[in-house]
């Protein structure tokens, strides 16, 4: 469905929060975001901007599954199956986020958000890119774009993905930035696939999508969009990138970074501008989700997995919990080396038995504890390449260590037993006066 039709159901839900005071895009709506965090939020009036501005609004896995109404446990295995099962988009030559074309377009007007003080400029956060190769063909993924000038912003491009190929081969590229995005984009948008794969075949594959010709770049996008920026990114033109936050919450470097010249803007008549945060719950669900049915697919290559969860507590991308069904005494070990394969920026991935919850750090924790002997159960690997968003990693190069932990029991215990001891289940309605249970998970 359209973004627009989700903030609706939210409404009739009575889930989102309104603000109708006049509020500024300059600090003041991140703020209220971040306080009201996960609770969806619609700025109505924004100081400096015609347009609205939403928020919060899939800062966890159960507002994903909600949108697509699945279980949470069912995320994975949808996610996993689109990119296997994915399939072409219906075109149209009609589309919503072309009601209004804007052939001189002036970045101040739209609620580009700046989000706290050491920021380099006004962000956009919540950006899918698409381009087009001659080769590869169509490719969409994120970056985030600061603001210079009222045509001009500074991209972020990541060295050696995709869009990094498309730009060094070709020295300039059309692109279409596309905000106001259902989630079967987003999702796919953030995917690591091989190069030649258009995501937007992802995204229809979780749900059905019709996309349009861009009017002045040769990429196809959402129909449903509520804003498509297109214009053409320099690899030869640079300007100073940040500061900004970056998933682990860490203020990112300054960087000398491509231009991306605006050229037109298109948007629906009534459009709402998205806002992402950078760092919190949000961003880290965004980036963390789309890696957990590639770790899941590998696992499953040499191991009984049953679940993985790229957790908030590793900024949803250092760090992996795996939970398999062990049969065999190397199961924790070769799934250790297949989630690393799954996932090349991970750090540390735990490897856990299915009796362990891995959405309670907690039960992590005492999993560690109880079943875990680091002279047999570490799995180290030295300098390896990590993730330039690691501060710990080296400067320049981004080599980190790489650990794997085996928290799973032995299949053949000696000594004392590795299972935890059951207590009663008893109905305390049998016990308690009349209600007096309900209120028992709140003490």
């Amino acid at each position: 469905m359209p973004l627009r039709d989700y903030v609706k159901r939210l409404t009739d839900q009575n889930r989102l929060i309104r603000v109708s005071t006049p509020i500024s895009k300059t600090y003041e709506i991140a703020g209220v975001l971040k306080k009201l965090e996960p609770a969806p939020v619609l700025f109505e009036r924004v100081k400096e901007s015609p347009f609205r501005v939403i928020g919060n609004l899939f800062c966890n896995k159960a507002a994903f599954a909600d949108y697509f109404g699945i279980r949470v446990n069912e995320i994975i295995p949808t996610l996993a199956r689109a990119i296997d099962q994915r399939s072409p988009c219906q075109v149209v030559d009609c589309a919503p986020c072309q009601e209004v074309v804007c052939a001189e377009p002036n970045l101040d007007h739209l609620p580009i958000l700046r989000h706290c003080e050491n920021d380099g400029g006004n962000y956009i956060s919540a950006g899918v890119v698409i381009a087009r190769h001659p080769r590869h063909g169509q490719n969409v993924d994120f970056h985030r774009l600061m603001q210079f000038s009222r045509s001009e912003m500074a991209m972020r491009v990541v060295a050696r993905r995709h869009f990094d190929t498309f730009l060094k081969d070709q020295r300039q590229v059309d692109v279409a930035v596309c905000v106001g995005n259902p989630p079967n984009v987003l999702a796919a948008a953030a995917t690591s696939v091989d190069i030649g794969i258009d995501e937007l075949e992802i995204a229809n594959a979780l749900e059905p999508l019709q996309v349009v010709r861009a009017k002045t770049v040769d990429v196809y996008v959402p129909a449903e969009a509520e804003f498509v920026l297109e214009g053409t990114v320099y690899f030869d033109r640079r300007h100073a990138e940040g500061p900004f936050i970056d998933l682990t919450e860490t203020q990112d470097v300054v960087r000398q970074e491509p231009v991306f010249e605006v050229k037109a803007i298109t948007h629906r008549r009534d459009a709402i501008w998205q806002a992402l945060l950078p760092g919190v719950l949000e961003h880290k669900l965004l980036m963390g989700m789309p890696r957990e049915p590639t770790i899941y697919k590998k696992v499953n290559e040499v191991a009984h997995c049953l679940d993985v969860n790229v957790a908030p507590g590793g900024c949803s991308w250092l760090h992996a919990i795996v939970q398999i069904d062990k049969r065999h005494e190397d199961d924790g070990r070769n799934a250790i080396e297949a989630a690393f394969a799954g996932h090349r920026s991970c750090k540390h991935v735990f490897v856990v038995d299915q009796d362990i919850d891995i959405y309670n750090p907690q039960d992590v924790e005492w999993a560690m504890a109880t079943r875990f002997q680091g002279d047999t159960h570490m799995v180290v690997r030295a300098k390896e390449p990590g993730s330039s968003l690691d501060p710990s990693a080296e400067p320049g190069t981004y080599l980190t260590t790489k650990i794997g932990f085996d928290l799973t029991k032995p299949l053949v215990t000696q000594g004392k037993t590795f299972d935890r001891a059951p207590f009663p289940v008893v109905d305390l309605n049998q016990f308690l006066p009349p209600g007096a249970s309900n209120h028992v998970s709140d003490i």
